[in-house]
């Protein structure tokens, strides 16, 4: 079954634009588990412009179902999984000045630092993603430095949809139709995300080598106008029906 982290970022978003102690996140991602999302995804940034620390410790102590921690390839942010050795772990790049992570992770030129990052992550039993660009060259770093997983990122293929480029957008597509068969045949577990919405989902959750979507910033500002558990049910249906 193709399973569904919802990324809760953007409830800490909301609530730090007043500096007040609701929404909380942990709340939203309780009512996610409940609504039927198979995990919970949170970015602690290095700036902590949305998720804060004490986030990471409140959803390490409610949930029941895995929390996937994103995070950059940083000392501090190792030192933090460590601590609290989620599930999973997702190494993304992070530019202070984005607004979004911009894109995938540079592993081919970084593979020596980013293959020593990992280890002591592993071996503490999180299951490490790398979030990469369809790049045939960044999946095979990722799978020499001992990743366990890639999430591809669809930001592309979902900016061309929103922009009115099909014909890019459908070429963007092909790119991640075949680096998921790629990945898949490096024994690879597959995982994409960035940018999804209700409108370019089922392309996406049909690619059968694909395990798991992360979606996050669509659903929270869909949640505004029907709720979160109808935003979360609709989305599931969807992915569904593209596995049907």
């Amino acid at each position: 079954m193709l399973r569904l982290g919802v990324n809760i970022d953007h409830v800490a978003t909301i609530r730090n634009a007043r500096g007040s102690a609701y929404p909380d996140p942990a709340r939203a991602a309780l009512l996610a588990e409940q609504a039927g999302a198979d995990g919970i995804t949170a970015h602690l940034r290095e700036d902590r412009r949305h998720i804060l620390d004490g986030d990471i410790d409140a959803l390490m102590g409610c949930l029941s179902v895995p929390l996937n921690f994103e995070m950059a390839a940083t000392d501090e942010m190792q030192a933090m999984a460590l601590r609290h050795k989620p599930h999973a772990v997702c190494i993304v790049p992070e530019k202070r000045e984005e607004k979004t992570t911009e894109g995938g992770l540079e592993v081919a030129r970084e593979e020596n630092k980013l293959a020593h990052f990992i280890a002591p992550l592993r071996d503490v039993g999180c299951r490490v993603s790398i979030f990469i660009a369809a790049d045939p060259a960044q999946i095979e770093a990722a799978n020499r430095i001992g990743a366990q997983v890639i999430e591809l990122h669809t930001g592309a293929y979902c900016d061309f949809h929103a922009e009115g480029r099909f014909e890019e957008r459908d070429a963007e597509l092909g790119r991640l139709t075949k680096m998921a068969s790629f990945a898949h045949s490096l024994g690879l577990e597959v995982h994409a995300g960035h940018g999804l919405t209700f409108d370019t989902v089922k392309p996406i959750a049909a690619l059968p080598e694909v395990m798991e979507l992360n979606i996050g910033h669509f659903l929270i500002g869909e949640a505004i106008f029907t709720g979160l558990e109808p935003a979360i049910h609709e989305m599931r249906s969807l992915m569904d029906e593209a596995r049907a």
